[in-house]
């Protein structure tokens, strides 16, 4: 299959059903995403400009959008592959409706505290784990063929990076003519789209876990096999038996044990999970940074951060190509350092100060993402491929788990560094401990697929 290897194959001709059920899917989290950018630029000057929080409360927002990952994180996994994967994520759409809602209730009627921001930010995060497993456990279930597999990802991946890039910049007027609990209510408005969107989709998935019922692996998914040939073919699935007592720590421990033994998704996820830990602390940081030490208002500092997310889709449309020149370990080792060396110069740019500042800090950060865009579907298409079928929630929630957490344990970090020693500080630690994130890819697994896609 061309997306592991060099070299291309030839796809039979696209099922138009698929194509119209991806379509919906991709318009509903195309919205949904661009509403999420608001909530970027919003919720931390709500909270410092409405509630009177501090910089380093405002930095805890994003630790309670991303903490459930923590404790929820694996056991969504082994829930969510007993469960309709499309029903997972009607529920967690109309959770994120009823919370927004409530945010947008509240601070309309002046009866918003940062504690009640907090908990429905948690009730927010929470409805995310389990969306998040099952979005990215569904799609390959609607294509057989890891081609377009990687196209549907691509696709998505390019509309999470329009949303990064315009969604900021649309922000900053929004905000200024509705105000801040304007941009809330769009968010919400993004949910249910995104409701509507899921509920139009006709496609079930064949054979799928109905609740009560267990993966049993076969020889063919031995973990540890480098050629994705041996693993599973997109969209089908795996025979299952009866749930037995202790079916959760059992298929737990099944995900778990596939995803880090296995050559080459261990050091994609260990390298993800140090990436993720340090860039959360210059993104956690990044708005406030802007406004305190740049000095921008809320308008420039959404078109800094859309402008920098300009990368994305550069990286996204590169991905498909250089997959096939290099492969999928080189291709994921050279986006990772053109990634990080953005980052490091982010600081290093926006240290100059003033528009100079601002526009280095921009810069920095198109080439970060011009890296991350094309990381980030290379290895979940090689993710996706690797996993045998009924595996897909379980493997997806370790790496979200991973991720995930190190978000939330990254904000935490930030929001430590600024109390201690400033917004500045924990910019420059979030950057500098991302270069970590090399060795931790540059495995023994990697390092051989490298030389056999030569």
């Amino acid at each position: 299959m061309s997306v592991v290897t060099s070299g291309a194959t030839t796809s039979p001709p696209p099922d138009r059903s698929a194509g119209r059920d991806f379509g919906l899917l991709w318009a509903g989290q195309s919205l949904s995403l661009f509403g999420d950018q608001f909530m970027t630029l919003a919720l931390p000057l709500l909270a410092v400009t409405v509630l009177g929080a501090s910089p380093a409360q405002a930095a805890l927002l994003p630790f309670a959008l991303f903490v459930p990952f923590l404790p929820l994180g694996l056991p969504a996994g082994a829930i969510v592959d007993r469960l309709p994967r499309r029903t997972v994520m009607l529920v967690c759409d109309g959770v994120q409706v009823l919370a927004f809602g409530a945010i947008w209730v509240l601070a309309a009627a002046g009866g918003l505290t940062f504690p009640l921001l907090f908990a429905l930010i948690l009730v927010s995060g929470c409805a995310v784990v389990f969306f998040q497993v099952a979005y990215t456990s569904y799609l390959p279930s609607l294509y057989d063929e890891a081609d377009a597999l990687h196209r549907g990802n691509t696709r998505l991946a390019l509309s999470e990076s329009a949303a990064k890039a315009l969604g900021p910049m649309a922000a900053g007027p929004v905000i200024a003519a509705l105000g801040l609990v304007g941009a809330i209510a769009a968010n919400m408005a993004s949910f249910a789209a995104s409701l509507a969107s899921l509920a139009l989709i006709r496609h079930r998935e064949p054979g799928t876990a109905a609740l009560g019922v267990a993966h049993e692996p076969d020889a063919a998914h031995t973990p540890g096999t480098t050629d994705p040939d041996a693993a599973h073919k997109p969209g089908t699935a795996t025979p299952r038996v009866a749930r037995e007592p202790g079916w959760m720590r059992r298929d737990i421990a099944e995900g778990l044990r596939f995803a880090l033994r296995h050559p080459m998704l261990r050091p994609v996820l260990v390298c993800g999970t140090t990436y993720v830990l340090f860039l959360s602390m210059v993104e956690t940081s990044l708005v406030l940074y802007c406004r305190n030490v740049l000095g921008l208002s809320p308008g420039w500092i959404g078109v800094v951060i859309g402008a920098a997310a300009a990368g994305y889709p550069i990286g996204n449309l590169l991905s498909t190509r250089l997959i096939r020149r290099l492969g999928s370990p080189r291709t994921l080792v050279l986006a990772a350092s053109v990634s990080v060396l953005g980052i490091v110069a982010m600081p290093a740019l926006g240290s100059l100060g003033g528009p100079t500042g601002a526009i280095g800090l921009v810069a920095g950060s198109i080439i970060h993402c011009v890296g991350e865009g094309a990381f980030s579907p290379t290895s979940l298409t090689m993710r996706q491929v690797l996993t045998p079928a009924a595996l897909l929630g379980r493997v997806g929630s370790v790496q979200r788990f991973l991720l995930w957490g190190a978000i939330a344990l990254g904000s935490l970090l930030a929001a430590g560094a600024t109390a201690l020693g400033g917004l500045a500080m924990a910019v420059w630690i979030g950057a500098l401990g991302t270069v970590l994130c090399l060795p931790a890819l540059l495995q023994r697994g990697i390092r051989t697929a490298m030389t056999s896609h030569a």
